[in-house]
């Protein structure tokens, strides 16, 4: 793609934007703030130099929490400025570092549409010492502009299915380009780093996933197991986690005629309503986990998780989970969080977007992966039935999980250098 058209798509992109937001605003009304930010506006400013990171979503915010709490104390003298491109990602920011943006340590801000004049506009406002993008987010105006300032940009934690590689692939020069004018690349594994490498970036480490290095809240396994007292002890419980459009039907199937309890929690707080619709139009009993406060009765069989920051008290409550976003060809979720909570995970046959650490959980026996979504009612029946395998299958995830910690050292030692220069 010539970067000319390029430019005209973020043009029509910038155009287009509040249609999209004030559509998205229908179900979230977050969506009509900041508009300002969005193209480039700030308000917020520092005097102190500024370490400028990108987490576009909830996932993304979360799985950078323990490099940002490095950054913040191997930096003292630096503000660090978070950006996002949802309101739920600057929304887990807030939950997350709240003491550091009451200090004004922390800033938060949305990255605006990528056409030259707004990432100009960005990059003079606040003027970063350095700029971290995580995973998969290319810029490429961005990029540029960052280039010409001699402000070096970094692609930390990155993973690229071979999907996304084609597809950054079909855009030729444009991403050759910006991948060169990135000053480090650091790749999660070998495989992603050299599909990396395969479209043009040069400077190419590998330093693991942040995921892993993420850290429950210390109260999670307490707040489970309250919890999981209003569940019901005598039952198995099931979480689908995560769980993404048209996979609540297929769950809901599987679990029909089983006396397991279904924790289901959607992916998006915007499909709370949606799949809340579909549960009393299916006739099953279910109940709000906001509406929660006594325990179940024998016959209730789904209880929706519509509140949000409970990720980790949902998973301690359950026996087993199976992971949203696979069941569909979505790419998965992750399972490194469910891993963490010692839950042993069922797996859809699409986990495309997170391949390797999918192949390095099912060899450690801390989950299992099905080859088509036909097989999901008999291996719940099959968990459900069997607690010693539950619970070997508990102590490999809890394994599983030491085992690749690791890389916020990594990324820290590749990122001094960086600021020095």
């Amino acid at each position: 793609m010539p970067r000319l058209l390029y430019t005209l798509l973020m043009f029509l992109v910038a155009l287009l934007l509040p249609l999209k937001l004030l559509w998205r605003s229908l179900k979230q009304p977050d969506y009509r703030q900041h508009w300002a930010e969005r193209y480039g506006f700030y308000k917020s400013i520092s005097s102190a130099p500024v370490i400028w990171i990108h987490c576009v979503s909830v996932g993304e915010t979360r799985a950078t929490q323990p490099l940002i709490q490095a950054l913040l104390t191997a930096y003292p003298q630096h503000t660090l400025l978070i950006t996002h491109g949802t309101p739920t990602g600057r929304d887990t920011s807030s939950q997350l570092f709240a003491g550091e943006i009451a200090e004004q340590r922390l800033v938060q801000a949305y990255l605006p549409v990528d056409t030259p004049g707004a990432a100009k506009r960005f990059l003079e406002h606040f003027k970063p010492a350095i700029g971290l993008l995580m995973e998969t987010e290319l810029w490429f105006h961005l990029i540029d502009q960052a280039s010409k300032r001699q402000i070096p940009m970094a692609l930390l934690s990155a993973r690229l299915s071979e999907k996304s590689a084609r597809g950054y692939a079909k855009l030729g020069q444009l991403t050759r380009t910006g991948l060169q004018q990135l000053a480090l690349v650091a790749a999660q594994t070998e495989a992603d780093a050299q599909r990396l490498q395969a479209l043009g970036a040069e400077r190419i480490v590998v330093c693991g996933n942040l995921k892993f290095d993420v850290t429950p809240p210390a109260d999670s396994a307490e707040k489970g197991q309250q919890l999981r007292q209003l569940l019901g002890t005598q039952r198995p419980v099931c979480m689908a986690a995560s769980t993404r459009e048209g996979e609540e039907p297929m769950i809901l199937d599987a679990m029909q005629g089983t006396e397991v309890l279904t924790l289901l929690v959607p992916r998006h707080p915007q499909r709370f309503a949606e799949v809340e619709a579909l549960l009393k139009a299916r006739g099953v009993r279910y109940v709000l986990r906001t509406e929660l406060a006594q325990p179940l009765h024998a016959d209730m069989q789904v209880v929706l998780g519509n509140s949000m920051g409970e990720m980790y008290t949902y998973y301690a409550a359950s026996d087993f989970a199976v992971m949203g976003g696979s069941l569909q060809p979505l790419g998965g979720q992750n399972l490194i969080e469910a891993a963490a909570m010692g839950v042993p995970t069922i797996l859809g046959p699409h986990m495309f977007n997170f391949a390797q650490v999918t192949q390095a959980a099912v060899a450690a026996d801390a989950a299992v992966q099905l080859s088509d979504v036909t097989e999901l009612s008999g291996m719940i029946a099959a968990l459900a039935a069997d607690k010693a395998k539950v619970h070997k299958m508990s102590q490999a995830a809890k394994g599983f999980t030491l085992q690749h910690r690791g890389a916020t050292q990594r990324l820290m030692a590749v990122i001094g250098p960086l600021l020095k220069k």
